[in-house]
Parts: C-alpha cells; sequence; structure tokens
C-alpha cells in the first residue's frame, strides 16, 4: 500500500509521547511492506529541517517538511476568544502553506491511505475528499476535550478556569463534529474507543496501542541508582507541570523525612520559568531535556507518574516498563495500557498511595523486583511495534 501520514510536528526526535507514536507506527507500517510518505508540521515549539532526520529513517520513508508557525499570539488569541466559535487549538494548526504542500502530494501520487495523526488535523479532511478518493484513516491520539476538561475541574485560578471551560466545551464540539467524515477509525486505547461508539461512530475501526522495538530497550541494573524518584515527560504540556507539582505538595515533604537521601530527578523539555521556581526544595533535581532519555530511565529507580489530567495512553510509562522500571501511577496516568496493578506497576490515587507505594519500593527488595520484572515482560508480550503495525496493515487492507 501507499499511506501518505499528516503530523501535525515532525515526529523526531522521538523524546514525547506524540512523537514516539507517530514515528514508530510510520516505522512499523514502513517495515510491513508499505510505501510511507509522512507530511509534517515543524513548528517554533518542535522546529526540525529534513536534515536533521537520521538517514536510516530517510531510507524507509519520504519525508516532507513545512514550516507552520503555530506561536501563541495574544490578538489572535483575543479575537478567537470573542470572536470565533472554535477551539483556538486547532486554529492554529490550519495553514495556507502546509494546505498548498498537500494538494501537490494528492495531484502527483494515488495513495490508498491518508492517516491523519490526531485531532488537529481533521480540517484538512474536507482539502483531501476533493483532491483524492482515497480512503482517510482518523488516528485519534486520545480524546482531547477530556485533558481541558480536567484541567478545567482542577485549576484554582478563576480568569483561568473561565477560559478553559470555554475552549474544552468548543474543543469537544470540534471533536464532535469531525465524527464519521473519515473512512477509517484508528483509536490508541480501548476506553477512547468506547468514548467514540458514545459520540455516534458508524465508521470500521481498529484498536492500535503504540508500540516498542523491545531491541532498543536494555536495562542495566548496575547503573541505576537506588533509591531515587524519577518523572521524564515534555514539561510544555500542562498535564505533567500540574502533577509534578500536585505530588511535590502532596507527598515531598512526607518522603523526604522518612527517606533523607532520596532524590527526585525531573526531566523534560521546555519547562516554563514559573514552574522551574516551584521547584526548590531539598533533593530535587531539575534536569531539563536529557540528551538520552533510555539512559536517564535506566539511571534511576522509580517512576512517578502523578497525571491528574490526560486522555489516551501515556508512552513514558510503556518506555519505563521496557526500561524494567518500579513504576507508580496515577489511574488517569495509566488508563489504556491495559496493566495489572500490583503485578506490572502501582496504582495510586492520593498522596497518601503515592508515599506508601514508594516506601514499599525502597524496603521491599522482593516486591520492588518482582514488579520491575513483569513490567519488562508486559511489554515484551503486548507492545512489540512490528506486530502492532502488521495488524493496522492488515486492518487497512481489509
Amino acid at each position: 500500500m501507499n499511506i501518505l501520514v499528516l503530523a501535525n510536528k515532525v515526529p523526531y526526535p522521538p523524546n514525547d509521547g506524540g512523537a514516539i507514536a507517530t514515528i514508530n507506527m510510520c516505522i512499523g507500517l514502513a517495515n510491513n511492506s508499505n510505501k510511507l510518505t509522512l507530511l509534517a508540521m515543524s513548528t517554533p515549539k518542535h522546529f526540525i529541517k529534513t536534515n536533521n532526520i537520521p538517514k536510516w529513517i530517510l531510507k524507509k520513508m519520504e519525508v516532507e517538511i513545512v514550516y507552520v508557525d503555530t506561536k501563541i499570539k495574544l490578538h489572535k488569541l483575543l479575537k478567537n476568544l470573542f470572536f470565533s466559535k472554535h477551539p483556538y487549538n486547532a486554529e492554529r494548526f490550519i495553514s495556507d502553506i502546509y494546505q498548498k504542500k498537500l494538494i501537490s502530494l494528492l495531484s502527483n501520487n494515488k495513495y490508498d491511505i491518508i492517516q491523519l495523526e490526531g485531532l488537529y488535523l481533521s480540517p484538512y479532511i474536507k482539502t483531501i475528499r476533493k483532491h483524492t478518493n482515497s480512503r482517510i484513516s482518523f488516528r485519534a491520539h486520545n480524546i482531547e476535550y477530556e485533558i481541558w476538561q480536567k484541567l478545567n475541574i482542577n485549576e484554582k485560578n478563576i480568569i483561568k478556569k473561565v477560559y478553559l471551560n470555554i475552549l474544552s466545551k468548543r474543543i469537544k464540539k470540534f471533536e464532535l463534529s469531525i465524527i464519521n467524515k473519515y473512512d477509517l477509525l484508528v483509536a490508541i486505547t480501548k476506553n477512547d474507543l468506547l468514548k467514540f461508539e458514545q459520540f455516534g461512530n458508524n465508521k470500521p475501526y481498529n484498536i492500535c496501542q503504540t508500540g516498542l522495538d523491545i531491541n532498543k530497550y536494555t536495562p542495566d541494573n548496575n547503573k541505576t541508582e537506588f533509591p531515587t524518584l524519577f518523572h521524564i515527560g515534555g514539561l510544555d504540556w500542562i498535564p505533567n507541570r500540574e502533577g509534578i507539582l500536585w505530588f511535590i505538595n502532596n507527598c515531598w515533604n512526607v518522603l523526604i523525612k522518612q527517606n533523607p537521601e532520596l532524590k527526585f530527578y525531573i526531566a523534560g523539555r521546555n519547562a516554563p520559568k514559573s514552574f522551574i521556581d516551584k521547584l526548590n526544595y531539598k533533593n530535587i533535581i531539575f534536569l531539563g531535556e536529557v540528551e538520552n532519555a533510555k539512559e536517564f530511565i535506566n539511571s534511576k529507580a522509580i517512576m512517578v507518574v502523578p497525571l491528574l489530567s490526560g486522555s489516551g495512553m501515556r508512552i513514558k510509562i510503556i518506555e519505563g516498563m521496557a526500561m524494567q522500571k518500579f513504576i507508580i501511577s496515577t489511574s488517569i496516568g495509566a488508563q489504556g495500557i491495559g496493566h495489572k496493578n500490583n503485578d506490572n506497576i502501582i496504582i495510586a490515587d492520593s498522596g497518601k498511595d503515592f508515599i506508601d507505594a514508594i516506601n514499599l519500593a525502597i524496603n521491599n527488595k522482593t516486591v520492588y523486583k518482582t514488579i520491575k520484572k513483569n513490567a519488562r515482560e508486559f511489554i515484551i508480550k503486548n507492545f512489540d511495534n512490528f506486530e502492532i503495525s502488521k495488524s493496522l496493515s492488515e486492518f487497512y487492507n481489509l
């Protein structure tokens, strides 16, 4: 098959969940004997040129990159707020230049499938329909409005709360408006698929989790600092910052009194200064973006994922399990993975739960080693990227 994938950011380097989900699926489809073209937006936040992408990836697929200015501009945000019914999040990704490149590709090539990576590519469905009869696959990375709805619920600042309430309602309306405008639906989790069915989806569907090349994840316990806590994830994503601050405010003072030598390492790119300033606690080490995420994960012992808002699936948990880490997450953080609580992960939905689970990992080596071991075995069995991509390829061939 000849497949065109549209993405609202260049999925390289794969150092956040969205990028990993896109690039791994592209590689997996290419490895399953499909011809693949990726048309991606290079944005100020994720600015990448074609020559920044490794040659081994370029040998597997054609990559077309278009620069799109998605910076949040106050005057445009206010204009959108008062004079539009559409979410500003979506408007930022509507680009004439990107559309022209898309039309050019559609005019000069025949694609069997055009795969949209996420909600914010849906405005281009009308253009695709105008220029080709190719089937359109909507790959939903999450239920987008749920993220903003939960952020609104947790927000204390009244002005931000009012805006988040408006935004979450607009995103939900936008999300509902695209139902069945595609030909095929690809959901990353079963929970997300159930939501789409509630929305009224009547198109053929496939559940396709994000897979990993397990051979690239090699744990080395001799290089792990114990006991340590860590969190890794994009810090330009509000739910990650929200969860970390909640964890610090509700758990850290108790933990450091009980374990005076315990350290908490925080890694992630694009953290606002206002967030960094709130990390000034004993034994909390902020690293920013790390050069090698796998090496960083391997070097620390206990991954904490205190996510309070979110949807879809947390790819960093999958990576942590592949690296044989002891992981403690909220129910929201671990949703969609198919985990088994107290077997390959620990679920904690309160400050006390996190504190108890962390102390269990520190003080009970048998439990610590067993959950780590089970985590990696779970990933090997369920998240092989080639097999997951093969299943999607077969779905497209039906």
